[in-house]
């Protein structure tokens, strides 16, 4: 019972029997142990360490996350300067609660139980065949913008219809492969999901039209003159409110006259907007389906991984700061890493 710790131990509950005890015969307590929850107690630590793990992993890119994407679209952020300037404060915002995690008495109780819950099942070579293609796919909407001049849009419809034209022949003259098609897959978009935050970037615009977003900048700038401390505002903030409208909001409330392409504002707020939301389990999608899934709580999660993952948050921030300050980045091509610089 080391996962659960003291929590197990209270967990059982006692209660009051007649009969069988010598002598009198009289009144005895049994505990009546309840039934062994560890697997699933274990299941909730992996699957907010994928929430923490999945948001972080999001920020670092243009396609990661809605966000950023949202923010490269419109020119905030560049392919490769998000790239090298983000990729290690996302790994240390993961780093950090991993290992605090690592030391609490759930997680290492848990360690033999990794083997009975991690269970992995075998792809078939088709399946294979269709997540390396499409995992490309993705890949090469940045190549797609950059050679062509096209919006990312045309380079992720294009990846859709190599997808489409794969699954055909695979499944050519299969009738129970027909679900298995890109048609069957379009018919399950979740269309609500999607008019939802088409509202949300319709309201923002009519904020932005009525001047009321430059208003609230314009406080903003007054009161809290460090553009950093209001990108990491707006980063707790989207663990409470949908990151979206507050990345919206912000593009309309400061545009590229203010904060050029890939200065460090629009690089926190690409940053603090994506691995912000991991602080609360409804303050991202990953959260909400891990939640879903799982049938994680609000509070549990806001006890056992809440602080972690605001410790990580931090920690990210005062890395990509100190990388500034240090000039301290990954390089952008070959011919700076220095063991393929060819001296």
């Amino acid at each position: 019972m080391g996962l659960l710790g003291p929590a197990a131990r209270r967990g059982g509950c006692w209660w009051p029997t007649v009969g069988g005890g010598k002598g009198d015969g009289g009144r005895r307590l049994v505990q009546k142990e309840e039934v062994d929850h560890e697997p699933g107690r274990f299941l909730r630590i992996l699957g907010a360490v994928v929430v923490i793990a999945a948001n972080a992993g999001g920020a670092w890119t243009p396609i990661g996350d809605v966000t950023t994407t949202m923010l490269w679209i419109h020119g905030q952020i560049s392919t490769l300067a998000t790239m090298k300037g983000l990729f290690i404060p996302s790994a240390v915002s993961l780093a950090v609660p991993l290992a605090l995690m690592s030391l609490t008495t759930e997680v290492n109780g848990a360690t033999g139980q990794s083997s009975s819950v991690l269970a992995s099942e075998k792809m078939a070579p088709r399946g294979q065949l269709v997540f390396a293609v499409g995992f490309g796919a993705l890949l090469f909407v940045p190549v797609f913008k950059a050679i062509t001049g096209l919006p990312p849009y045309m380079g992720i419809l294009f990846g859709l219809g190599v997808l489409w034209i794969l699954t055909d022949a695979i499944h050519y003259g299969d009738e129970e492969g027909q679900k298995l098609k890109v048609p069957q897959a379009l018919s399950r978009i979740d269309t609500q999901g999607v008019l939802f935050f088409l509202g949300i970037l319709l309201s923002v615009s009519s904020l932005e039209a009525a001047g009321i977003l430059r208003e609230l900048a314009n406080y903003l700038d007054a009161h809290i003159p460090n553009s950093q401390l209001i990108a990491s505002a707006i980063g707790v903030v989207s663990a409470i409110i949908d990151n979206v409208p507050l990345v919206a909001a912000t593009m309309g409330m400061y545009d590229l006259t203010s904060f050029p392409q890939d200065a460090d504002f629009w690089q926190l707020i690409a940053f603090c907007a994506g691995t912000g939301g991991s602080m609360l389990i409804i303050g991202s999608a990953a959260g909400v389906a891990f939640m879903g899934m799982e049938k994680a709580d609000f509070f549990w999660y806001l006890r056992k991984v809440s602080g972690f993952a605001f410790a990580g948050y931090a920690a990210g921030i005062a890395a990509y700061l100190a990388g500034q300050n240090l000039h301290f980045s990954l390089p952008t091509s070959l011919a700076e890493i220095p063991f393929l610089s060819g001296s």
